[in-house]
């Protein structure tokens, strides 16, 4: 079955009759999604999987969207379905290309790091990174938190076993261990969790505009690192510049993003055969960690 007829099937079976035609969209790694033009009203985005979902994976993003939307002061598609099945929001524009729209942009991650600062890691659930559960016990301790819920767990996926030999493993354990020698001691806020760039949209009027996201309280580079990682486009420059003059952020902070993005590499090691070339990166990170 294809793509648009398995999310047109599984926008009527939730009550959506209208629905005249689905147009699939490219970008997702994970999931299935596509333009769902409707009789008379606005078309829709829609997002399903082929294999049944993992869980309430819909229904914890939808809940990722209002936390970000309603803690965070970020603007967010408007959830007009969540369930097990599938999740349908309000339509993004595709982002500009200007510095002015990146430069609003670290003015609404300034916002929603600064503004969300919390006492603990975690969040008050188990949410979804793609196709896996993203473990968010409450932890007070930020390095342990990191350690056991975003490095540590992708040990234990089959494809990163077969990715990492013994001494690779053995150089992540280290690593995490050392944790507090290599990071700053930061404090937990809200972060998005997944922002690489292709999740970076805009509103009608070309405000930037977030989705699917892994929300929880942690550090808040996890964000700056996907970004950073993701081949941002050259207007994009402006970005980084003036999120660090919003919060202060000191000069090493590029020289910290590969331990930070450690996570997302393993994560996409773990989910997808074709991972581009990311077991690379975390070898190189590890490197100064083995034989030791």
């Amino acid at each position: 079955m294809g793509s648009s007829t398995l999310l047109l099937e599984s926008l009527r079976r939730s009550g959506m009759h209208d629905v005249v035609a689905v147009e699939p969209v490219a970008g997702g790694l994970a999931a299935l999604s596509g333009i769902a033009a409707r009789r008379d009203a606005p078309p829709v985005f829609v997002k399903s999987f082929a294999e049944p979902p993992p869980g309430d994976v819909f229904v914890a993003e939808a809940e990722g969207l209002a936390a970000l939307r309603d803690l965070g002061g970020a603007a967010t598609p408007e959830v007009l379905l969540a369930d097990r099945e599938l999740l349908v929001l309000s339509v993004l524009r595709p982002r500009p290309r200007s510095e002015t729209f990146w430069e609003q942009l670290a003015h609404m991650l300034a916002r929603l790091h600064t503004g969300t600062v919390h006492h603990r890691f975690g969040w008050h659930r188990d949410n979804w990174l793609g196709r896996r559960c993203q473990v968010n016990t409450w932890t007070d301790d930020g390095f342990a938190f990191f350690a056991q819920h975003r490095l540590l767990r992708w040990l234990r996926e089959p494809r990163v076993e077969a990715a990492l030999d013994r001494a690779d493993r053995a150089a992540l354990e280290r690593l995490c261990h050392r944790l507090p020698d290599l990071l700053p001691d930061r404090p937990a806020c809200l972060t998005h969790g997944d922002l690489w760039t292709q999740n970076i949209l805009a509103t009608s009027d070309g405000r930037p505009a977030l989705i699917d996201p892994a929300v929880s309280y942690m550090w808040a580079e996890v964000d700056l690192a996907h970004v950073w990682t993701t081949s941002p486009p050259p207007e994009a420059h402006r970005f980084f510049a003036t999120y660090a003059e919003l919060t202060a952020l000191d000069a090493g902070w590029r020289s910290r993003l590969p331990i930070i993005q450690l996570r997302q590499h393993l994560a996409v090691l773990a989910q997808f055969d074709d991972d581009w070339g990311t077991g690379d990166p975390v070898r190189a990170t590890l490197a100064p960690f083995r034989h030791r």
